[in-house]
């Protein structure tokens, strides 16, 4: 089965275009490296992230906080063009969020504000394998300093890098070789998977 990669970032706040293209190359990474993406189906840099895997072939999933396709797009303005599946969760803005990450194999935060920040507290204390695009402004050029302040152990994993191919390469090959060992990720001892026989 696929990796799947949420982009968590800001939706509504300017971005520059050298942290646009940072997204639209982190996207299109995502997709080069045979992994799903998954996004808030929101505007903004996450967006930009599904342009960038959009165009290079990825397969792109958004968690809508939306009741329906017409919500989606009328009360919360958000975009629909790029993704491959839209979820409508009805969970509202904030709701949403924890099905943004408890979806995601791997959490990457790109700038941010409010909701990325509840978006990375979830993924950390979930322990969770979280990368952060730096440079970006907003929560992701805040999460080290957050990381200290928290001092609690959850098994979270943090890497940081402000190349976005970088840093989707070292988390793919951290999640392989040592992610998929931590107990959130299965209940129990591991054991191969099988068909079913018969």
């Amino acid at each position: 089965m696929k990796l799947s990669i949420g982009v968590m970032g800001s939706a509504g706040a300017s971005s520059g275009d050298e942290d646009w293209a940072k997204l639209v190359r982190l996207g299109g990474t995502i997709a080069e490296r045979d992994c799903t993406l998954i996004t808030g189906a929101c505007p903004g840099l996450p967006y930009a992230a599904v342009q960038g895997a959009r165009a290079a072939g990825g397969l792109v999933v958004g968690i809508s906080p939306a009741l329906s396709l017409v919500e989606h797009v009328q009360k919360y303005r958000s975009p629909t063009e790029g993704f491959d599946v839209l979820i409508y969760t009805g969970s509202g803005l904030m709701g949403r969020e924890i099905d943004n990450i408890r979806s995601s194999d791997i959490v990457v935060i790109a700038g941010g504000r409010s909701g990325t920040l509840g978006e990375f507290a979830m993924a950390y204390d979930e322990g969770r394998l979280i990368g952060v695009l730096t440079g970006t402004g907003g929560v992701a050029d805040a999460v080290e300093a957050l990381v200290r302040l928290c001092d609690k152990p959850t098994g979270a994993v943090v890497l940081y890098d402000d190349d976005p191919a970088n840093l989707v390469d070292r988390l793919i090959e951290y999640y392989r070789t040592e992610h998929y060992k931590h107990p959130n990720c299965f209940c129990g001892p591991a054991r191969p998977v099988s068909a079913p026989s018969g």
